[in-house]
C-alpha cells in the first residue's frame, strides 16, 4: 500500500508539469484564435464618398502615417485634428495645430472643442468631410458581424485542468507536512478552487465568456499558495484571505472603470492619496534591510509602494488619456518624479525602477517621441549614479552582481543557494515541500522563481514566467483596438509593472541582473504584493474588448434604453 502511494506521488509529480504546459496552451490558443473585427464608433465621408471608419475614442486626423485617420495632402499638418467621443457618445472636435483651419460649418475651435452631431459639415484643412454617428442600433448591427470569442477553446475545460493541477499539489504536500499542517493547506487548495469556480459561474450567469487572463492569474496564484505552504504552512489562513481581497480588488476596481467620466474625476484624489501614503512611509516606515518600504497601520504590516503602483497607472492613464494637452504630460512627470524620488529616499531601488520604466512607456504612448524617452533616461542615469554614492548597500548590490560564487558564505549566499537549489530541481522538481531553499532568507519572496523550480521543477518555473509574459503580449494585442487611450495606457503601463517585476526577480536570483530584491507576480508570499498585483489585473482585463469577455466594459446589450454607451 505504501509504495502504491508513492507511485501515486510520483506519478502527481509527473502529470503536474504536463497540466501546467496544457492550460497555457490552451490560455494562449483561445486569446489568439479570435479573428477579431474592431469596434466602429463613426465615420468620417468625402465628397467621393470615400468613408473612413472611426474606431476609438480618441482618433487623431492628420497627414503622418501614425495618424488614425490620415488625409495626405500638403495642406494638413501631420497632426491636424482630433476626434473625442465621451463615455455618454458626445463627440468634439479639437484643432492641434491652432491655425482655425479645423471647423465644423462656420464654427471654429475657440480652445474647448466644437461638439459634433450626426450629419455635421466638417473642414479639415481645405478637406471637406461629413461626420456620422452610429445610433445604437446601428452600432449593434455593427456590433454582431464582428466574431465572438464563443466557446471555441471552452474555458470552463481549462479551468477543469487547473482544478485538477491544484488537487495534486495538495496530494505532493501529503509527503511533506504533518497532519495539522496538511490539513490547512488542503483546505486552502479547495477554498481557492471554490472561489474561481463561483467566479466562473457568476461571470457565465452575465454572459461572460473570456476567462484567460484570470485562469492565468489563478495559476499563478496556485502557486503562490504553494509558495506560502512550503516556506510558512501556518500563513496559509492569512494568505488565502490577502488572495481573496486581491480578487475583490479586481472585481470592484473593474467595475468602477466601467465608467470613464467617473474613473477621470478620481484622477486626482486618486494621486493626492498615493503621495499622502508615500509621505507616510517616510516619516513612520519601518527600516528593513537597508529599505524603509514598511508601514505598520494597526499591527498589519504593509508596503505602500505595492499600492500606489495601482494609482500611479489609474493617475497616469486618466491624466494622459487626452493626448493632445500637453499639461496632462507635465502634471504626471511631476507627479512621477515625487513618487521615484520618494522610493528613492526608502531606498526601495527596486520598486523606484519599476516606476521609471512605467514611466517611459507611458510618456512614449502619449508623446511618440524617442527624443523624450533617450531625456529622461540620461535623468534616471544621473539619478542612479547619486543613489549609489548615498546608498552604500545598494553600491554592494551592484558590486556583487555576476560576482556571486567569489563570496558564497557572505554577499553571493542568496543567489548561490538558489541557483543550487533550481539545479538540484531538474525538469520535475524534488516535490512540494521537499526542498532545502526554503531554509534560506527570502525565499518566498525574493528567491521564490528558484524555490519553484527546486520543488516544482523547471517546466512549472518556466510555466510561471510565460504566463506573466502572455498577459503581456495579450496587452499589447488588444491595445491597437481599444475603445479608450485611457483603457490602453492603463493595460500596458500595468503589464509593464508586472514584466519588470518579473526581470528583476527571475533574473535576480539567478544572477543575470542586479539583485533588488522586488517579488514575483502573484507568485511571491506577501499580501501587499499580491492584491497590487490583482488590482493591476484590471487594468487589462478593461482593455479586453472582445465581445462577452470583459465584465469592465459595457456592451451595447447592457445599458439598452439609456441612451449613451460607455
Amino acid at each position: 500500500m505504501e509504495a502504491f502511494s508513492e507511485n501515486i506521488i510520483r506519478a502527481a509529480g509527473y502529470i503536474m508539469p504536463l497540466l501546467a504546459v496544457w492550460i497555457l496552451v490552451r490560455c494562449v490558443r483561445s486569446m489568439l484564435r479570435e479573428k477579431y473585427e474592431p469596434e466602429v464608433w463613426a465615420y468620417l465621408e468625402t465628397k467621393g464618398g470615400e468613408t473612413a471608419a472611426i474606431r476609438h475614442w480618441e482618433c487623431i486626423i492628420g497627414a503622418a502615417k501614425s495618424c488614425d485617420i490620415v488625409i495626405s495632402r500638403d495642406s494638413v499638418a501631420r497632426t491636424q485634428a482630433a476626434l473625442i467621443r465621451s463615455d455618454r457618445g458626445d463627440w468634439t472636435l479639437h484643432d492641434l495645430d491652432s491655425s482655425g483651419s479645423c471647423c465644423v460649418g462656420k464654427q471654429r475651435d475657440e480652445g474647448h472643442g466644437i461638439s459634433l452631431h450626426d450629419g455635421a459639415q466638417v473642414n479639415i484643412a481645405d478637406v471637406e468631410l461629413v461626420f456620422h454617428d452610429l445610433s445604437e442600433k446601428q452600432r449593434a448591427a455593427v456590433d454582431s458581424a464582428r466574431s465572438a470569442p464563443g466557446l471555441l477553446i471552452s474555458p470552463g475545460l481549462t479551468l477543469l485542468a487547473l482544478t485538477v493541477f491544484q488537487a495534486l499539489l495538495a496530494l505532493l504536500f501529503t509527503v511533506s507536512l504533518e497532519r495539522e499542517q496538511l490539513l490547512t493547506a488542503v483546505l486552502g487548495f479547495a477554498a481557492l478552487a471554490v472561489t474561481q469556480w463561483c467566479y466562473y459561474f457568476v461571470m457565465r450567469a452575465i454572459d461572460r465568456s473570456g476567462f484567460e487572463v484570470e485562469t492565468l492569474a489563478f495559476f499563478l496564484s496556485t502557486l503562490g499558495l504553494a509558495v506560502v505552504t512550503t516556506c510558512a504552512p501556518d500563513d496559509m489562513l492569512k494568505q488565502l484571505i490577502l488572495l481573496l481581497s486581491g480578487i475583490f480588488v479586481f472585481l470592484a476596481l473593474g467595475w468602477w472603470l466601467r465608467d470613464l467620466k467617473r474613473t477621470k474625476a478620481m484622477r486626482w484624489p486618486v494621486a493626492a492619496a498615493a503621495l499622502a501614503f508615500l509621505a507616510l512611509n517616510l516619516v513612520a516606515g519601518k527600516t528593513s534591510y537597508g529599505a524603509s518600504n514598511w508601514l505598520s497601520i494597526g499591527g498589519v504590516t504593509l508596503q505602500p509602494s505595492e499600492f500606489v503602483k495601482m494609482a500611479y497607472v489609474y493617475v497616469g492613464a486618466a491624466s494622459l488619456d487626452r493626448l493632445f494637452r500637453l499639461r496632462n504630460l507635465f502634471g504626471f512627470i511631476a507627479f512621477s518624479a515625487i513618487c521615484v524620488g520618494a522610493l528613492a529616499l526608502m531606498g526601495d531601488f527596486g520598486a523606484a525602477l519599476i516606476f521609471f520604466v512605467t514611466f517611459l512607456v507611458i510618456a512614449f504612448m502619449r508623446s511618440g517621441s524617442f527624443a523624450t524617452v533617450f531625456l529622461a533616461v540620461a535623468g534616471a542615469v544621473l539619478g542612479v549614479l547619486l543613489v549609489l554614492t548615498v546608498k552604500p548597500y545598494i553600491a554592494q548590490r551592484f558590486a556583487t552582481w555576476r560576482h556571486v560564487w567569489d563570496d558564497p558564505l557572505g554577499a553571493g549566499w542568496q543567489q548561490t543557494r538558489g541557483l543550487s537549489a533550481a539545479a538540484s530541481g531538474g525538469l520535475f522538481g524534488v516535490g512540494a515541500g521537499n526542498g532545502w531553499l526554503k531554509s534560506v532568507f527570502a525565499a518566498d519572496t525574493d528567491m521564490v522563481f528558484c524555490l519553484i523550480c527546486e520543488e516544482l521543477g523547471l517546466i512549472i518555473g518556466l510555466c510561471a514566467v510565460f504566463a506573466v509574459i502572455v498577459l503581456a503580449f495579450f496587452t499589447v494585442r488588444s491595445a491597437a483596438r481599444g475603445r479608450s487611450a485611457f483603457y490602453v495606457i492603463a493595460a500596458c503601463a500595468a503589464t509593464s509593472m508586472m514584466m519588470v517585476q518579473l526581470a528583476l526577480n527571475v533574473f535576480g536570483s539567478v544572477d543575470l541582473l542586479p539583485f533588488t530584491g522586488v517579488t514575483f507576480p502573484f507568485v511571491s508570499k506577501g499580501g501587499s504584493s499580491l492584491i497590487s498585483c490583482w488590482g493591476l489585473l484590471a487594468f487589462i482585463k478593461a482593455a479586453d474588448t472582445r465581445q462577452r469577455a470583459s465584465f469592465s466594459v459595457r456592451r451595447l446589450s447592457d445599458h439598452d434604453g439609456e441612451g449613451a454607451e460607455a
